[in-house]
């Protein structure tokens, strides 16, 4: 049978490896104190296209219940623990959850995920635990050669205040600065009359590389506290990371966010071979402010897919065949057992043990059955 686009089939190395990136997720967001979540596969739309989440509908598996509501396979995992959590009593701070989400924006329907959240915590101690999470995850996947990218999402907000952009020219100006198309990001802020802002904004599309790009703009923003510090949280969080690996810490001053309800620090991590990303993540704090709460949240989730795929450690198994027969089956699965090092197949068919490292077969000597290797 054919299948959905977006759909598909998958065997063998890459299953093997995201169960064991699973795996490996439990047990190092265990040891950090992460208590475990899941939310179910299916809400209601609204929950996701609320003002302050502000997920696109169009990019959802949808459909309509019999109540005419519309309901969607889970696209997004933070905002629906925001949902499960924001209720409860405040005792928990640190969660942590694995599965799917289902977008039709991306190549396939479906990805597989596991991440962190923080809430209620202290907002640096939440970043930092967030980001030393992710160094500390992937080194035990023996995942070493990436780079982390640190940007802001309110050094664009701050900048554009003056502007006084209604929703549609601040949506347009921030893909241009995603996109960094820096023609468009000019002619659109130099339409409104501010040909500083324009030329400062243009530039910050460029403002991407180590922190020496945060030395220079300290200089360039030295009479503007809130952007200031800024820059000192971001280069603090590089001089953590620094201080405990080796990583290369890029800095993007000019990045945006890419979801609406970020509203901090984000970061992303990039693995060199190919440059796909293997987690990203950020404050979010606004999106609490939709179920009444005024309080500090942060996360990040990891790629599950991508990092199944550049996992490198896996060593399959040798594998030996035991030829018997349905008389002296029993005497297989005996033997088995003995083979703890081995990936062990039964077999009727002697014509199979080509294919396999090792093999044996079970023999009658001297009145009783034995296991011979041939």
């Amino acid at each position: 049978m054919f299948l959905p686009a977006g759909s598909q089939d998958e065997t063998g190395t890459l299953l093997v490896n995201r169960a064991k990136a699973y795996e490996t997720f439990r047990y190092v967001t265990e040891k950090r104190n992460f208590k475990q979540i899941s939310t179910p596969a299916i809400e209601y739309a609204s929950t996701f296209t609320n003002r302050i989440a502000g997920m696109n509908l169009n990019e959802m598996m949808k459909w309509f219940n019999k109540e005419g509501e519309i309901e969607v396979l889970r696209p997004d995992w933070t905002t629906a623990i925001a949902r499960a959590v924001a209720k409860q009593p405040i005792h928990q701070q640190k969660w942590s959850y694995q599965g799917s989400v289902f977008r039709i924006d991306k190549d396939g329907t479906e990805s597989r995920q596991a991440g962190i959240e923080i809430v209620h915590a202290n907002s640096v101690l939440g970043e930092r635990e967030c980001m030393l999470t992710a160094i500390d995850y992937l080194k035990s996947l023996h995942i070493d050669k990436y780079v982390i990218e640190l940007g802001h999402t309110e050094i664009f907000d701050i900048l554009i205040q003056s502007l006084k952009l209604d929703t549609t020219q601040e949506d347009l100006l921030r893909t241009a600065m995603h996109d960094k198309r820096r023609d468009v990001v000019y002619q659109l802020v130099n339409n409104t009359g501010n040909s500083e802002i324009a030329n400062h904004l243009t530039e910050l599309t460029e403002a991407y590389g180590n922190k020496d790009i945060i030395t220079k703009y300290q200089d360039l923003w030295s009479d503007n506290d809130e952007l200031l510090q800024i820059l000192e949280n971001l280069n603090n969080m590089i001089e953590l990371i620094e201080a405990t690996t080796d990583l290369e810490v890029i800095v993007d001053l000019g990045r945006v966010k890419n979801l609406p309800y970020y509203d901090g620090m984000m970061f992303r991590g990039f693995l060199k071979k190919d440059g796909s990303t293997c987690f990203s993540g950020g404050r979010y704090d606004r999106l609490y402010k939709y179920y009444q709460q005024d309080t500090t949240a942060v996360g990040l989730a990891f790629d599950v897919d991508v990092l199944a795929s550049h996992m490198t450690d896996h060593k399959e198994k040798k594998r030996a065949c035991i030829i018997a027969s349905e008389k002296t089956h029993q005497v297989a699965e005996a033997f088995r057992n003995e083979l703890t090092d081995y990936i062990v197949e039964v077999s009727y068919d002697e014509q199979v043990t080509s294919t396999f490292d090792l093999c044996y077969k079970v023999m009658e000597q001297d009145n009783e059955y034995k296991v011979v290797k041939l």
